[in-house]
């Protein structure tokens, strides 16, 4: 994410302690102070009273690199969206077969 030369080969492993089948979350919370932006990802426990949201995972990031985040997540979001758009075009424009 950082600035990188675009002909760089990199390479990307979990660290040996990760958990690489990822962790769901429905809950996210951000804080941000001089130093760093910490993202908390939780999961909102169904049927609680009062509500309880468990965090499952914490990731601490510098300033640049939450604004490098921010960007590709954006992007990434905005693909997805021009996609599903494309896809209920498609499926708009085909014709039904007639009913028998």
């Amino acid at each position: 994410m950082a600035d990188q030369n675009p002909q760089q080969n990199i390479k990307v492993s979990f660290a040996p302690d990760a958990n690489q089948a990822g962790a769901y979350s429905n809950a996210v919370s951000v804080h941000v102070n001089m130093n760093e932006v910490v993202l908390d990802f939780g999961y909102a426990l169904p049927n609680t009273n009062p509500a309880e949201i468990q965090i499952v995972d914490r990731i601490n990031l510098n300033h640049r690199t939450a604004e490098s985040f921010l960007s590709v997540l954006q992007n990434a979001m905005l693909d997805f969206r021009n996609k599903m758009k494309e896809q209920q075009a498609k499926q708009a424009i085909q014709p039904t077969p007639p009913a028998q």
